[in-house]
């Protein structure tokens, strides 16, 4: 497989790096990549990365459990069953935090936010890459998503909510990307986007086995000091951090897969990590943006 070794960040185009941990892809292909760190911005990122033509080879799995409803496994039905929760929870809190009811979503997935949402009368458009995945979200929900190139369609027009659901740390142009999303986001709009943290004490707990590194499918790796100041390079003002607690243990229960360790420990971790989850430090976060 053909790697691209950068050698500037992505974020701020800065030459001061960093090469720091090595991290195995315990998911699938089991290659082991480099996590690099910009000292001026303090984004953390998978270098080398796979060529952008044939990074999709990556994803290619049916386990892959964000583009699938299989109830197979234990992750998988703790996954589904939080899914549920979460999806309400999210509706509430597009309904807390704008007043507009357009909405964009990068990254759809299956469609179940998209889904979910439209059920509470918001005007969606869906974006998702990954063809199989559209199809999944057509036979599941009934609902056609748009390819992720529509992004840089000139009839896309502007929203008052966007939202990528743990989908930030995937996206190959990173600054091209998050320059079209500022363009797109009415004045007043809002900017909803949930990462994973690797300041989190799951992710200390278990280092290279932590499932949130993800690579090479996660290209970024943040935390609140690196993922604050880029959004906000964009013309956003950020409004508030909140914690996804069901994460740390999902989180855990897949680095204990990995680890071949105890679903009673990743339990146990997980609530940990939930209790020192004060201070942005949760093992995911959704970042709220306002667009000046």
């Amino acid at each position: 497989m053909e790697h691209i070794k950068l050698h500037s960040c992505p974020s701020c185009n800065s030459e001061k790096l960093t090469d720091g941990m090595s991290v195995k892809d315990h998911f699938l292909s089991k290659e082991v990549f480099t996590l690099t760190q910009c000292e001026d911005c303090l984004l953390l990122f998978t270098n080398p990365r796979p060529d952008k033509a044939l990074i999709s080879d990556y994803y290619k799995s049916e386990d892959y459990v964000s583009h699938s409803s299989s109830k197979k496994g234990l992750v998988n039905r703790v996954y589904n069953i939080v899914r549920n929760v979460t999806l309400n929870k999210k509706l509430h809190l597009i309904e807390r935090v704008s007043s507009g009811k357009r909405l964009l979503d990068i990254g759809a997935g299956s469609g179940h936010f998209v889904a979910r949402m439209r059920q509470g009368n918001y005007e969606v458009t869906g974006l998702e890459p990954d063809p199989d995945a559209r199809a999944v979200c057509e036979a599941l929900n009934g609902l056609q998503l748009e390819p992720l190139e529509k992004l840089y369609a000139d009839n896309l027009g502007s929203f008052d909510v966007i939202t990528m659901w743990h989908v930030l740390e995937h996206v190959y142009d990173l600054q091209d990307d998050l320059k079209r999303i500022s363009s797109l986001v009415n004045d007043g709009g809002v900017f909803v986007v949930a990462v994973p943290n690797y300041k989190s004490y799951d992710a200390k707990y278990y280092q290279d086995y932590w499932a949130a590194y993800d690579v090479p499918r996660h290209l970024y790796h943040f935390e609140p000091a690196s993922i604050i100041p880029m959004i906000q390079k964009y013309g956003f003002d950020h409004l508030e951090t909140l914690p996804m607690k069901f994460d740390s243990y999902y989180v855990s229960m897949l680095s204990e897969k990995y680890k071949g360790g105890s679903i009673f420990r990743a339990l146990r971790i997980g609530w940990m990590s939930n209790l020192r989850s004060s201070n942005g430090k949760c093992s995911s976060q959704i970042y709220i943006f306002k667009k000046k």
